[in-house]
């Protein structure tokens, strides 16, 4: 499947925030993210990313492993993704290290996410703060077949426009890349 995914800087993020409670309810968790790759960086080289992300939530806490290759669409930065719920952390990490790879980067997002249909679609709208990244942005996404990526970003686009959110609010900017050169660190 592809994560058909839009992200936006949100510059009135209340405003935003009342518009998705009307659409759904939110769960506010928080996410732990910890990024690997091979020490030639040979996953960041093929524009994949592996990613180990431990969700804290108000009633569970729970791991996903997550593999994302290469992007099919570029404009949006869509990629396919693979993953899994995980029973144990720590053990991934382990498996991870024994194959070679290692932490790159680790860092906290803290999330109010939306489950919403919207134009025929599910989707899941989420508000993002990243501690140590200036301002809010709102990541749009939908599953899809390679074949609806173009359609599902219209789509995605649309109930962004009724959300307030223009072309011009659109960014590609990676949080790993935005922590890494707060940090004054090299991904």
């Amino acid at each position: 499947m592809i994560e058909a995914e839009l992200k936006a800087r949100v510059h009135a993020p209340e405003a935003v925030m009342r518009q998705l409670d009307e659409r759904a309810t939110a769960r506010f968790e928080v996410y732990k993210d910890t990024y690997y790759d091979r020490p030639d960086k040979t996953l960041q080289k093929a524009d994949q990313e592996l990613r180990l992300r431990t969700v804290h939530g108000a009633d569970a806490t729970r791991t996903v492993l997550t593999f994302k290759d290469a992007v099919v669409e570029e404009a949006s930065g869509s990629k396919p993704e693979h993953e899994t719920e995980v029973a144990n952390a720590a053990a991934v990490h382990a498996m991870l290290l024994g194959l070679g790879y290692r932490p790159v980067i680790a860092f906290e997002k803290r999330c109010r996410n939306y489950d919403v249909e919207a134009v025929g679609r599910r989707m899941l709208a989420t508000l993002v703060r990243v501690p140590e990244i200036d301002g809010t942005f709102l990541e749009l996404e939908t599953l899809v077949d390679e074949a609806d990526v173009v359609e599902a970003l219209d789509d995605l686009r649309s109930v962004l426009a009724e959300l307030g959110i223009g072309p011009e609010d659109l960014t590609r900017e990676l949080y790993t890349e935005a922590v890494a050169a707060r940090r004054g660190t090299r991904r």
